[in-house]
């Protein structure tokens, strides 16, 4: 009498599990990176098909790892329908980091009640010093021009997982860096001064003053920092030439 053997677990579904999977965190990464963001973008930026999209979305939104965000004009409306735009929730940030910030936060509040707020002040310089120091070779090669060096900062930053972007401010005489990921979110939430050591350190690195227009601590889907774009000064003529 022959046993009847157990159906074979084939690899190839566990690996089509991962690739779903990966290909889910793409989307993720994006949209923390890019949003608000509309499907066709996402599609077309990742190469995948509208329906990968509707399935990969529908996933993010019912796990509230992302969110629909009302805006207004920033994509066309088909046929008067608004377009549905896309941002990353807390959840999907968290989604993106490594949960670290309970004990992060509690090392923070020793350190303040016994160092008081110069120490956290002290602690937030340290932090970003090495970020400024391995990132300062990086923008010296971008050259001079402020908006060369702050697309080389974004992809730097980028690199680093901060899934950060460099985007035309309002008019013509300012660039946006946009962070979709921050790391110690979390923990920047009751310690501001790890954003505001950042910003300074963009600052330096960019030689401009930058202005911190949100936060992700704060609230905001995106870490948003306003950076000025000095246009380059006219060339005159020469006395005694038609300009």
């Amino acid at each position: 009498m022959s046993a009847t053997l157990p159906a074979p677990v084939h690899a190839s579904s566990h690996a089509g599990d991962q690739a779903e999977a990966g290909t889910r965190q793409r989307v993720l990464q994006l949209v923390a990176s890019a949003g608000p963001i509309a499907a066709p973008q996402i599609a077309q930026r990742l190469d995948l098909t509208p329906a990968a999209i509707r399935r990969h979305l529908s996933v993010l939104e019912q796990t509230e790892q992302i969110a629909v965000h009302e805006a207004h004009g920033a994509v066309p409306a088909r046929r008067g329908r608004p377009a549905r735009l896309y941002v990353a929730t807390n959840q999907g940030q968290a989604a993106l980091s490594q949960r670290y910030s309970d004990i992060a936060t509690d090392a923070l509040r020793f350190l303040a009640q016994t160092g008081g707020a110069a120490a956290v002040e002290q602690f937030a310089e340290h932090r970003v010093a090495a970020l400024e120091a391995r990132l300062s070779d990086v923008l010296a090669e971008a050259g001079d021009d402020t908006a060369d060096r702050v697309q080389a900062l974004a992809t730097a930053l980028s690199d680093d997982g901060y899934a950060a972007s460099a985007r035309p401010g309002p008019g013509s005489h300012a660039v946006q860096l946009c962070q979709g990921h921050c790391p110690v979110q979390d923990v920047a939430h009751e310690f501001p001064q790890l954003c505001e050591a950042e910003a300074r350190a963009f600052s330096r690195l960019l030689g401009v003053h930058v202005q911190r227009l949100a936060t992700l601590a704060g609230g905001g889907h995106v870490c948003t920092t306003n950076i000025p774009v000095i246009p380059p000064a006219p060339v005159l003529a020469p006395e005694g030439t038609n300009a």
